[in-house]
């Protein structure tokens, strides 16, 4: 393997020129490989969507693998807090995990709140053209904080947890993305058909 360039700024990190490419570890899988981000409140259906996309998918036998933001934050992410520099580092971290998924072929679908839309924009920038995926599950405040699956909205508004989004910090919505789905007017069954048509169609 030959060494390239170091990185700016850090000339002891010389990354490495693989022998194998992107294109060829997909074409084992027989599959074109991409990360779809599935972003949106707490509570609003994301993992849940995630989980049975991922089934679908490898009922038709590709590869795939989910990374859900509280999964990603137990091991790999579990050091950081969620003040905004500390939300940006994990969505940071979380991107860079997807776009390695990626390059070994995998289908990656991430599940994460992802509240900012210079972070998702940075996230994206990683990816080739037509690799990333954003979806806006965009289910609102009210029903998620009504659903409230994990005690979150009613443990912030108590004060037991801060800068929870939604509440006391910000979330962003998608300007443009490539798919919204609003799990409170649209069934599992059909949000998760329009996910695959999304796959299909790209």
């Amino acid at each position: 393997m030959n060494e390239s360039l170091s990185l700016p700024g850090r000339p002891d990190i010389r990354p490495c020129s693989l022998s194998l490419t992107a294109v060829e570890r997909a074409a084992l899988k027989h599959q074109r490989p991409c990360c779809i981000w599935l972003t949106g409140l707490s509570g609003a259906g994301k993992s849940t969507l995630a989980n049975l996309l991922e089934l679908r998918l490898n009922g038709q036998g590709l590869h795939t693998f989910v990374l859900d933001g509280d999964n990603v934050r137990a091991g790999l992410c579990r050091d950081l807090g969620m003040g905004a520099e500390a939300r940006k580092e994990n969505m940071r971290r979380l991107a860079e995990v997807a776009r390695l998924m990626v390059e070994a072929g995998l289908i990656v679908i991430v599940s994460a709140i992802a509240p900012f839309r210079a972070e998702r924009a940075a996230a994206r920038a990683l990816f080739a053209e037509g690799e990333f995926l954003e979806v806006y599950v965009s289910t609102s405040l009210a029903v998620c904080a009504q659903r409230d699956p994990k005690g979150l909205y009613q443990a912030a508004r108590e004060g037991r947890i801060r800068d929870f989004t939604g509440l006391d910090s910000p979330y962003e919505a998608p300007l443009n993305p490539d798919c919204e789905i609003d799990t409170e007017t649209l069934g599992l069954a059909c949000a998760t058909d329009r996910l695959m048509a999304l796959l299909l169609n790209k």
